[in-house]
C-alpha cells in the first residue's frame, strides 16, 4: 500500500512540474517555436518595440536587439504608431523573427532581429519604468 501511495504522490508531482514549465514557456519573452522553415528556425520574441526616424528596438526583459529596417518593420511600426501617446512610447509587442550578428564595421546592437511575423501588438502603450518631469521652479 505504501508503494501505490509513493508511485501516486510521485507521479502527481511529475506532470505537475511538466504543465508548470509549459505554462511558463509560453509567458517566458523568448519562447522557441519548432517550425522549420528552409532549416531556419523561428523563434516568437516578446518586447517593447520603438520605431524613431531611422532606426528599431525590440527589447525584452532579458535581450535587446536592433531590428532589421525592413518591410516588416515598417508595417509593424504603422500598426504601434495609433497606439503611441507620444513618438518614444513603446508598445508592447509579439513577433517571430530570427537573430543574426550585426555586419562588421557597422554601428548599433550586437544582435539584429529580422522580423519574419507580426503576431500580436498591444493595445495600449508599455509602462514607463522611470518617468522624468518637468521641474516646475
Amino acid at each position: 500500500m505504501k508503494k501505490l501511495l509513493v508511485i501516486l504522490t510521485l507521479s502527481i508531482v511529475l506532470f505537475s512540474c511538466k504543465n508548470s514549465e509549459e505554462k511558463t514557456a509560453l509567458e517566458n519573452p523568448e519562447v522557441e517555436i519548432t517550425e522549420n522553415n528552409n532549416a531556419t528556425k523561428d523563434v516568437l520574441y516578446k518586447g517593447d518595440f520603438i520605431y524613431i526616424a531611422d532606426a528599431a528596438v525590440l527589447k525584452g526583459s532579458n535581450f535587446i536587439y536592433g531590428v532589421t529596417l525592413d518591410d516588416m518593420a515598417t508595417e509593424l511600426a504603422k500598426q504601434v504608431k495609433p497606439v503611441q501617446e507620444t513618438e518614444f512610447d513603446m508598445v508592447e509587442v509579439i513577433v517571430k523573427g530570427t537573430i543574426s550578428p550585426k555586419p562588421e564595421g557597422q554601428e548599433g546592437w550586437d544582435e539584429i532581429i529580422t522580423i519574419k511575423e507580426i503576431v500580436k501588438v498591444s493595445s495600449t502603450p508599455s509602462k514607463i519604468d522611470i518617468k522624468l518631469e518637468d521641474s516646475k521652479e
